[in-house]
């Protein structure tokens, strides 16, 4: 599918470039000074890194892809996106915290959309080696482009044994919708829960099968709209947090091999509830 290979090459771009500029400056927070600033808040950052890839990444789709309008978590949306048909939904670092701190939980995320949801889905995590696609009725593959490794779910069926991942909003502080309600309730009755503060890469887990479940309000479409098509072709259960259907632009998923998808919808129901006493 030409659209996936120009994806694909767009991140691996992308992910060569920030590779080849963190082996040259070594740790962004700390030793490139006056790339890292606030965006919205001061918990939610920016490098000049974020900026160079979505450029990169707008050049090399615009060149193999012309006509395909962007919406890009940092230049925001090209003018005809809201009114075509298909248009590229494109986080040029997802975990920007964690990129800037060294840490090496973050990717680069691409997904094509059109009138039926995400069609096309590219998650590259170049620091771990890492790499995740799928196309809509396709599956969902990891690995090299000649020896591709094709994904599956889990299959697990109790949340007491379920392992849990989610994230939190960079306003958590002073914002009602903070999900530390469904986080304290999850830890009590799942397996474990974890936070690696990288939307792409939980979903992208998910559909590994290293993880058996996610859920997370407030996100933005290119936060979640790769990963979540990589977990739909990987054969999971991807919905909204009331089980219905699933939209990148409403910010809320809710992801799973399927087995323990019908007990996460409840008890977010459940936490919801106990809120609106």
């Amino acid at each position: 599918m030409e659209l996936l290979a120009a994806a694909l090459a767009a991140a691996d771009a992308a992910a060569t470039m920030l590779t080849d500029a963190i082996r040259r400056s070594g740790d962004p927070i700390r030793n490139a000074h006056g790339v890292v600033r606030g965006k919205s808040s001061p918990r939610d950052l920016v490098t000049d890194y974020d900026l160079d890839s979505e450029r990169l990444i707008r050049d090399h789709l615009a060149r193999a892809a012309p006509g395909i309008p962007i919406v890009g978590e940092e230049g925001g949306a090209d003018p005809a996106a809201a009114a075509s048909a298909q248009r590229w939904l494109v986080d040029p670092i997802d975990g920007t915290v964690n990129f800037a701190h060294g840490l090496p939980l973050w990717s680069v995320s691409i997904a094509l959309e059109d009138a039926a949801g995400p069609a096309v889905g590219v998650v590259v995590a170049p620091a771990l080696g890492w790499r995740f696609w799928a196309a809509r009725g396709q599956g969902a593959w990891t690995g090299r482009a000649d020896s591709p490794e094709r994904l599956a779910v889990s299959t697990a069926s109790e949340l007491a044994q379920a392992l849990l991942v989610t994230g939190f909003p960079y306003d958590r502080a002073t914002h009602a919708v903070n999900n530390f309600a469904e986080w304290e309730h999850f830890q009590r009755v799942a397996g474990a829960c974890r936070r690696l503060g990288c939307a792409s890469l939980d979903l992208c887990l998910v559909a590994r099968g290293w993880l058996d479940g996610y859920w997370e309000r407030r996100l933005s479409p290119w936060d979640i709209a790769a990963g979540a098509l990589i977990v739909a072709e990987a054969g999971g259960r991807v919905t909204d947090t009331r089980g219905g259907r699933f939209d990148p632009h409403s910010g809320e998923v809710v992801a799973s091999g399927g087995g323990i998808h019908d007990q996460l919808i409840a008890h977010l129901a459940q936490v919801a509830g106990a809120g609106q006493k």
